[in-house]
């Protein structure tokens, strides 16, 4: 069993209040869970407007496998305009 964790940390420039960080967020955090079905929190700056740090996780039973979802997700995230990443941290286990 492959365990595959990632930590971002996104910039959300749109964000004018907790309310419109919390809006972009949500949209984020629904469709990564919709399309790629990992699990997939904030974890972090829940009291800054335009900063977040999210985490999600995969599990396979092949760490190929495991690293192309966190690659997609990671892109997937880029390409939605909602928030930048400025940095992320992959894991596996």
């Amino acid at each position: 069993m492959v365990v595959g964790l990632c930590t971002l940390e996104l910039y959300i420039g749109e964000a004018d209040s907790l309310k419109d960080k919390r809006r972009v967020l949500k949209s984020i955090l629904d469709r990564v869970r919709g399309r790629f079905n990992v699990s997939i929190a904030e974890i972090g700056q829940q009291d800054l407007w335009q900063r977040a740090t999210i985490a999600f996780a995969c599990v396979s039973n092949d760490s190929g496998h495991t690293n192309q979802v966190i690659n997609n997700v990671i892109k997937f995230i880029e390409k939605q305009n909602q928030a930048q990443v400025t940095d992320y941290r992959i894991e596996t286990f």
